[in-house]
Formats: structure tokens, sequence, C-alpha cells
């Protein structure tokens, strides 16, 4: 025999209770007996009821309109779902309780008073309708429906709004009335009780819930089935954690946790009548009635995961009585936690100090001023001695619990859950943990609850990949090649590395578009066409803080001078970034050692292995070398593409001036090649390299010494350079010729040595390791304590929008590793 139990929103309108009346019918065809059914009141009445009486305690008439409202759902269903001939006489029950309903109200009206027992019988209209019209709609369809009064059944003490039921004479009023109805279908209400003298109570808000589990209990139940509108209890809430699925089973210790902690498919006292009994309960969906929902009992299925399930409670505020005499004094937590009970305020969380220096637990925030009154009265005394200081309030928390019977068994949970938050920069404010050991319990700021939530389910349940959500700006070539690669590459790192990049924002010199549910990677051109709007870095960045979203990573794929001011604020914010642009990493040295020490503070990744050599493996040897404890004595290196192709091409016979137009025209170099010609891009590069390598340097304190002859540098167009090129061509001839002479070749060298960075023009010989480089590459000679004698080379292709944004992604997967 099992106890059925449908909630609001299964009996909300006309199409969902033709789905529960067909669920009922479905049992019956099929054999199973059905000892009752239990019934909230439909979806949105309760709240309606109790503005309703609010209205009614202020004399406001418009009252009535809203009780008109509740009337017409019910008659809706009437004529929905009865034959016409026989709603006539259900009009008139409905009519007759709400009549009820508005005498009563004008008590309430006259009065002005609207106590939490008359609230209690107000409110009790909600259920008493719902059953009233459902177990008539059930007789036309043929089964022997009745309604059932649980106020004649259910009996409780006089705490209105949240009474606590007799079970000695429930339980016996209970099997007495069942003894007596013979094959009839009792149609419950749920929610409500009554006291001793027979005056309405209400069991608390998803009191229909502990209704069906009293009636289960009493009556021995194999099963009692909570019908609602989700699949069954779920690893997170949905709608906050997209990726949350089903736990087929679930013991009574979790699931009184979990619901204890917000999760509100089950009212927390639901659980205690069932596990006395050792009944399980089932959480199904009324509207998906084939799938198998959660089973709560006393034990439950082996599962891949250590814990069960995060559930989390919005909005609690944390009250700390803290003091130098409470160190070693007896009593203190007595005297707190029994003036709480007093005055009966229901404690969600305690955490306190070994010390014994200061407790502090989590209430409702709509106790906070009551309580802070009460405690500073209870405490006048020692706070006036000094013995205990006043009591400080915060507001704006949230708590999440982890909660799991593997995490006995299972060390680690703990250090798991602490490093997940702090890498993503959440604080942790409180902590408790039972001795249970199936509850971890945690208080966050309010406005990064999502963020936690998220970032805990993608580390606890990587059965889904866990998410990096990623932000481009600048979808220029190297940008494009980015998310090319990306989308490429995606299955593989979902399934094997099981890492989901996400593209949340994208953003070109002319639109940005924004998404937290992500942007496809097959069509996002086009929606940034369509659906952008004008870009704006300031706005970029806010939409991206205001989004919060765990494992955040923000990607600058462009040379801008003014987007690395927004670094330390992203990274401020718990932010990564990757990024080939430059400009930080070769600005001030007080520039580059803040966003080093932010990243620190943040516990954040800054990846930029792209400032030099593009793909090339340069700043990751270099650090690595740093921190096992080498040290660099001197670096030599060729960092650019462009001038590693001209002086690999200019050989006698040719002119300097042709391969400069050779290599324009083949797009090695800037629109004016003076700016490769400079030496400024190689100076950033070796610059970094050198701070990389620990030395404080400014950009000042790089030399370079000019390739060009004044006139080129200062010919007044590209046309007018190229022509000066030709007239100083004696000039380069000289210097190839010299080169030739010895037997060795032109190379644009950047040095670093002796705490000096200069920039030239040199020649170097066949022993040299930069004498056989070719075509555009790069390459970099570190000379350490280590590689003293025989020098670390690397060396490959440097510049290049395929090994460049290959960089970019290498240190995208590298961030996606660490968060891990």
């Amino acid at each position: 025999m099992n106890v059925l139990k449908f909630g609001g929103t299964s009996v909300k309108s006309v199409e969902n209770i033709k789905k529960v009346i067909a669920i009922i019918l479905n049992h019956r065809q099929n054999g199973d007996v059905i000892g009752a059914v239990v019934l909230s009141a439909m979806s949105g009445v309760t709240n309606q009821l109790i503005e309703i009486g609010r209205m009614a305690a202020i004399n406001n008439p418009d009252y009535l309109e809203l009780i008109r409202g509740i009337e017409e759902r019910h008659f809706n269903v009437i004529k929905g779902l009865i034959p016409i001939k026989e709603q006539s006489k259900v009009f008139g029950k409905v009519r007759g309780t709400v009549n009820e309903l508005e005498d009563l109200l004008r008590g309430v009206s006259l009065i002005r008073e609207l106590s939490d027992r008359t609230m209690d019988l107000v409110m009790s209209f909600g259920e008493r309708l719902s059953c009233l019209v459902i177990s008539e709609c059930l007789k036309s369809k043929g089964v022997p429906a009745r309604f059932c009064d649980a106020r004649d059944l259910i009996k409780t003490d006089a705490q209105f709004s949240m009474a606590e039921v007799d079970d000695l004479n429930t339980n016996q009023l209970i099997r007495d009335y069942f003894a007596t109805i013979g094959t009839d279908l009792p149609i419950v209400t749920g929610f409500i009780g009554s006291t001793a003298n027979n005056e309405t109570t209400t069991l608390g808000r998803g009191g229909s819930d502990y209704t069906a589990s009293i009636l289960g209990a009493a009556l021995n139940a194999n099963y009692i089935d909570i019908w609602t509108d989700v699949d069954g209890m779920m690893t997170a809430d949905p709608r906050k954690v997209p990726n949350a699925f089903n736990i087929p089973t679930i013991t009574y210790a979790e699931a009184m946790e979990l619901s204890h902690f917000g999760a509100k498919v089950i009212y927390p006292p639901t659980l205690q009548p069932a596990f006395a009994k050792n009944i399980p309960i089932r959480i199904l969906n009324t509207f998906n009635a084939s799938h198998e929902g959660t089973v709560i009992s006393r034990t439950a299925d082996r599962r891949d995961f250590t814990i069960t399930g995060i559930s989390s409670i919005d909005d609690i505020v944390l009250v700390n009585i803290q003091g130098s005499g409470m160190i070693g004094v007896a009593g203190v937590s007595a005297k707190l936690f029994s003036t709480l009970a007093h005055y009966k305020i229901s404690v969600i969380l305690i955490s306190q100090a070994s010390s014994e220096h200061s407790i502090c637990f989590a209430i409702e925030p709509r106790n906070a001023e009551r309580v802070r009154e009460i405690l500073e009265a209870e405490f006048a005394a020692e706070i006036a001695h000094g013995h205990v200081d006043n009591i400080s309030i915060e507001r704006d928390l949230s708590i999440i619990a982890t909660v799991g019977e593997g995490m006995k068994k299972s060390s680690g949970i703990a250090g798991k859950l602490f490093s997940v938050l702090g890498k993503n920069g959440i604080n942790i404010i409180a902590i408790a943990q039972g001795s249970s050991e199936i509850n971890i319990s945690v208080v966050i700021n309010k406005n990064n609850l999502s963020k936690a939530l998220n970032a805990m389910h993608n580390v606890f349940f990587q059965s889904e990949a866990r998410i990096l959500n990623l932000y481009l700006v600048g979808a220029g070539l190297i940008g494009r090649t980015l998310l090319q690669q990306i989308e490429s590459q995606y299955e593989f790192l979902r399934t094997e590395k099981l890492l989901r990049i996400c593209l949340v924002g994208v953003s070109n010199t002319k639109k940005m578009l924004l998404d937290p549910k992500g942007i496809d990677l097959t069509n996002w051109q086009e929606r940034l066409v369509n659906e952008g709007v004008t870009t704006s870095l300031p706005a970029f960045v806010e939409k991206l803080k205001d989004y919060n979203l765990p494992n955040s990573v923000f990607i600058d794929c462009t040379a801008d001078k003014d987007i690395p001011l927004f670094y330390e604020p992203l990274l401020n914010a718990n932010v990564s970034i990757v990024t080939p642009n430059k400009v930080a990493n070769s600005g001030s040295y007080a520039e580059y050692k803040r966003l080093q020490r932010a990243t620190v503070r943040r516990g954040v990744k800054f990846l930029y292995e792209t400032n030099v050599g593009a793909g090339l493996p340069i700043i990751n040897t270099l650090q690595g070398l740093m921190t096992s404890g080498d040290r660099f004595l001197k670096i030599e290196a060729i960092l650019s593409g462009t001038l590693s192709y001209i002086f690999n091409n200019y050989k006698p016979g040719v002119s300097f001036a042709t391969v400069v137009r050779e290599a324009k025209e083949k797009g090695f170099t800037e629109p004016d090649p003076r700016e490769d010609l400079s030496g400024m891009d190689v100076a950033r590069k070796i610059l970094i390299l050198a701070r990389e390598a620990g030395f404080e340097l400014e950009p000042s304190d790089v030399t370079i010494n000019n390739l060009l002859p004044e006139s080129c540098i200062k010919a007044p167009s590209i046309p007018a350079f190229f022509d000066e090129l030709d007239t100083n061509n004696a000039y380069f001839e000289n210097l190839l010729q010299g080169a030739e002479g010895r037997n060795e070749k032109l190379r644009y060298v950047a040095t670093f040595e002796n705490g000096k960075v200069t920039i030239e023009l040199r020649s170097v010989g066949f022993d040299h390791p930069f004498y056989s480089l070719s075509g555009a590459d790069n390459i970099i000679s570190f000379t350490t304590e280590r590689y003293k004698e025989r020098p670390l080379v690397i060396k490959g292709p440097g510049a290049g929008a395929e090994v460049t944004a290959t960089g970019v992604f290498a240190d995208v997967v590298s961030i996606g590793s660490y968060l891990a």
C-alpha cells in the first residue's frame, strides 16, 4: 500500500490535474493499493491567501477581487474535468467554502487584526478547496474518492504556523478513520491539522509532504510517493547549476542534510516519520511519470562520486558573539542557545572557535534584529563588564552544504572544497562540519553563491567535464584562429581531458557579444554581427564581473595599449588572463610586478607564453629554470620573425631594399616596415625575458643600436623610406661584405648580459648557434649556471597566426588543468 502526495504545481491547472488523475488511475489499473492521496493547494494560492489576510487586516477591500480569482481557478477545474450535469453540485460546495472564507476575512477586516491563529485558518482554505474539487473530479471518473479534512486526523500543539504533531493521538485517529472507510480513496488535505480544541494549525510551508509521511507511517505503507515537478532529488539546484543531475538513491541522513540546507524537493520534517518506520520515500515527477525519480531509504546504492549532493540556503545572516571573557568559561554556549530556544529562534548552522573566544551561528534574515535585541539583553552584564563584545551581525551571506555518506571513508574532501573555492576567489566566512562526517557546510558572500555552486559541482561531479569560461577580446586573425583550434579540439578536450571550453564573450574593434549560457563556436561570427552591440571595453569587463562565473579566463589577442589597464582589476576579480599582448609586461617594472603580485595574492593565472616567440616554449622554460634554482648569466636571442627572414635572405647580388620589399609583400612586416626595423618589438621581448630571469629593468635600460641610417628613419612616407633604402644600399652592402669576408652571417640579436640589454646587428660565425638559422625562425640561447658550457637553445617559428594561437590555446588548457 502506498500513500501518494501531489504538490502545488501538480494541481495548478486543468491540464496538470489530468496528469494527476492519470497517475492515480494507472495505479489502480495495475492493482497497486493506494492508501491515501494527499494534495497541496493549487500553486500560488497559499501565497494569495496570505496576501488576502494581510489586506483584510488593513481593511483593503481589494482582497475580495483576489478571492474571486481563487474561486474562478477552482471553477475552471470543475468546468474542465467534471461532466456538465454534475457541475452545479460541486459549484455549490466550492461557493459554500468560499463564503466561509469571506465571513472569516470580514471579521479580520472589522477588528483590524490578523493573529497567527487566524492566518493558519485563512491558509487552510487552499488545501480544502483543491481536495474538495479534485475528489469530485475523481468521482466523476469512477474512483470512489472521499474528501478528508486532515484537521480531523492530525492533532498538534497550539504553535500556530509551525505546529508540532501529537504523534500518539494522531496515529490512533488515522488508524481509526481508515478502519471505517472500506474501499473509498481518501483525498486528504495536506499542510493542516488542529489542536485538541479543534483550532486550525499548519505544519509549516511544505507541510503537505509531512502530512503524507505522517499518514504513511501510521498506516505502515510500503512507499510514500511525493509527486512534484522535478525528476527527484538532484546533485544541486538545476536552476543554479545547469549540469546538475538526478540522484537515484539516497539515505535518510543525506536527504535530511540536503533538505535542511535548502534542497526544496522535500520538506525536512517529512523524513522523520518515514525513517522511524523504515518506509522508503520516492520523489517522482508528475510531468515525467516514467522517470524512476529518487528513492530515500536507510541505505543507498554505491555511487561513482564521493559526495551525494550540494545544497544551499540563499540568504542568511551570521550572528557572532565573542569576547575574551568567554575563554574557559563554562555555560556560555548553554546560555546562548537556551535563550534562542526559549524565543523559538531556529539556528541553521553553528561554528565555534577552538579557543572558545567566539561563537557564530546562522539564522534567517527576518530574525536578525530580534536576535540582537534578545542577546544584548541576555548578556547585558557580560557586555557591561567587557567580557563579551557587542553582538555583531553580518548580512548578505549564503550557506553551501556538501553532503554524502561517502565522505566518511574518503580523505581530501575538505581540501578539494577549500581549494576550488580559493581558486575562484571565494572567501569562506565560517565553516561547520558535524561529527557524522557527512556534511561540510561553509558560509560565503551571497553574490558568490552561483559561482561557488557551479565550481564545486564541476569538481565533485566530473562525469561532466569541468567548464572553463572564456572571454575573448580581439577576434582578428589570431583570435579567429584560436577559436577554430578550440572548435576542432572541443570533443577531444571534453572526453579525454574532461575540459569543456565555453565561449561566453567575444569582441572585435566594432562589436561585442556576451552570453552567460555560451556562444556556439560554429556560428560565433554570425551572432557577433547580428546580435553584437557597439564595443566598449569597460562595459565588456563589467559584464564579465557581473556574470561572476567560475573558472573565468580573459584572453587579450590584441596589441592594444589600453586593454592591459584592465588586467589588474580582472585579476583582483579572480579572472585568469592569457595574452600575446606585450604591453603590460614591457611597460614600467612597477606595473609588471603589480600584476605578478596580484596573481599570487588572488590565486589566479596570468599566462603570456606568446609574448615572446609565439608558440615556442620560451617563457615556461625560463620560469622552470628559475623555479628550480638555476641562475641566468646570459640571454641571446633573435626575436623578430621579420628580421630573421630579412637577414636570412639578404645575400650578395640582392639589394637590401629588395629583400625588405619582398618581406612586406609576403606579410612578414608591418604596413610600415620601420616598425619592425626599429627594433622596438625586439626590445619589449628581451625586456620581458630579462624580467622573467629575475632582473629589475626598465624600458630605458634597453639600448638599441639603430639598424637604419637616420635618413631612412626620418623619411616622410613609406615610398620615401624605400627610396632612402635604395639610396643607402652601399651602407648595407658594406655590412654584408664585411660579414662574408669573415665567413660570418648578419643577425639582428638581442643580448642580456651583466645586467645590460643591447639590441644590434651582429655577424656570427659557424660555431655560433645563430649561424644556421633559416626562414623566419626565432632562436633563443640561455646561458645559466647549469647550462654554462653548452647553452640551452630553443628554435622554431616565432610568428604567425597558427603558432601564436596554439601558444594561447596551450595556456588556456594549462589554466584548465590548474583549476582542476
